[in-house]
């Protein structure tokens, strides 16, 4: 995403740098497949449990509250990803972030079922637990292992695979669920499918290469290491979250993910059954296409970053700013009118509609974040402390947002309207950050370190210093 090809000995050098010999097993593009298909088999076939609207069942309500159990257990588990790091590697970390997702599709398994409620509170613990070292992981994995010139589509292809899922997700619910019309639970069958997936998520992890086998076009050796002891981690975590320009970050990242509870409670509430089953379905599409877009556009280096960074900031506020008007207006009505709508049903266009955008402008909103945090990470190490302290933050506002829609009267208005207050607060401060990105003093500025020179611009990476 940066403008890194440049490079001290003009663009022959440059070009050279591009085209650096690997094997395909150990390049960028098969570990970001590797990344992907774990993305696919975790994060995304719990997206697309949570893309049928309250993990499949009749009420939101209990869902919502493990949910918000799980991005608890999260915040705590992001914020000690670094250390696990140090002990079992990022690649083990990958490995270890898989396992708590297949008991948690199988407590939902049992709910859908047997009415079992327990287990899904046991299940969204476990969950909580591992997914916290898993978001960490693949974040920095997605961060460092890319060249700089492909940063934005290595981002956009490795989300598409999470978004796989709730696109698979919505087209097996339509199938099992097509002539259901009315509201209710989806079918116990389209978990057992779940569970089948998510527990391939391990085995897949086992292929993803070590940073120090990583062969990128640049001829750039990857680092994903923390070599200092557990409390100088910690402390150095603390430390970057309460950093200025990290804070003026965090209302930001608070409105983009804050949104997944809101739609998907929406979903559940005023849907019938195959609606939020096609809902699922065409909402993924949607948000790859506008991901992948988004992902392109921010590597085009024949713009500016500054140009790149301005508009893509300025479009997703002002979008954003249109689906939460039109929501708004639509919730406080159907607060009255208590609707289920079918695709069958008057006004359904419109209603479906909001959903399918807030999708997408989650997904465009996710992958900005990402061109944050490789902003801000001046080294290796950092890039993994700002992934834990993103996916920590995250899943604090997650937590918060799937807990306050647990609430009945929360959940059918109360969480567009704080949605729609965040979006208006974050801009302004997270504007006092990206207006930098870009500017003389804040991109492309170099420090030599050894044989080395890292710039701390957009990407922050190492290069070889071209021989005499």
């Amino acid at each position: 995403m940066a403008d890194s090809e440049r490079s001290p000995a003009g663009s022959d050098y440059a070009e050279e740098k591009r085209n650096h010999p690997t094997k395909w097993y150990r390049s960028t593009f098969f570990n970001m497949t590797i990344l992907g298909l774990c993305n696919f088999s975790a994060p995304g076939i719990w997206g697309a449990m949570n893309s049928l609207g309250a993990g499949g069942a009749a009420s939101p309500h209990l869902i919502n509250a493990a949910n918000a159990l799980t991005f608890c257990l999260m915040v705590v588990s992001c914020f000690f990803s670094s250390v696990i790091v140090k002990y079992i590697g990022i690649k083990g970390a990958l490995i270890f972030g898989t396992l708590g997702y297949a008991p948690f599709a199988a407590a939902l398994y049992t709910n859908n079922r047997y009415g079992t409620e327990w287990f899904v509170l046991f299940g969204a613990a476990l969950c909580g637990i591992s997914a916290g070292v898993f978001w960490m992981a693949e974040a920095a994995i997605a961060i460092a292992y890319p060249e700089p010139w492909n940063k934005g589509k290595a981002l956009g292809y490795w989300l598409t695979y999470r978004l796989a899922g709730q696109v698979l997700g919505g087209a097996i619910n339509l199938g099992l669920n097509a002539d259901r019309d009315q509201a209710g639970k989806v079918s116990y069958t389209v978990f057992q499918v779940f569970i089948a997936l998510q527990c391939l998520g391990p085995v897949v992890a086992l292929f993803l290469n070590k940073p120090s086998q990583v062969q990128r076009k640049d001829g750039k050796k990857v680092e994903l290491t923390i070599l200092e002891n557990p409390i100088f981690e910690m402390k150095e975590t603390a430390r970057l979250f309460f950093t200025k320009r990290f804070l003026l970050t965090v209302l930001w990242i608070g409105q983009a993910v804050f949104s997944e509870a809101v739609y998907f409670t929406y979903l559940a509430l005023w849907f019938s059954v195959r609606a939020r089953a096609l809902g699922s379905f065409v909402s993924g599409i949607a948000a790859v296409i506008c991901g992948n877009l988004v992902g392109n556009y921010l590597d085009a280096t024949r713009f500016s970053l500054k140009l790149r960074s301005r508009s893509t900031f300025w479009t997703i506020a002002v979008l954003q700013g249109a689906w939460w008007i039109w929501i708004t207006v639509l919730v406080t009505r159907y607060r009255t009118t208590q609707p289920t709508y079918d695709w069958s049903s008057s006004g359904f266009g419109h209603s479906f509609a909001v959903f399918v955008l807030l999708t997408a402008g989650f997904q465009v909103n996710y992958l900005f974040l990402y061109f944050f945090i490789t902003n801000l990470a001046k080294n290796e190490p950092e890039v993994i402390r700002y992934a834990a302290l993103l996916r920590g933050t995250e899943s604090g506002w997650q937590a918060v947002s799937y807990g306050l829609t647990s609430i009945t009267l929360f959940a059918e208005v109360g969480a567009v309207y704080f949605n729609f207050a965040l979006w208006a607060v974050s801009i302004y401060p997270a504007w006092l950050v990206l207006k930098h990105f870009g500017t003389d003093n804040e991109s492309i500025v170099e420090h030599h370190v050894g044989d080395t020179v890292v710039e701390t611009g957009v990407v922050r990476h190492s290069v070889e210093q071209p021989k005499a």
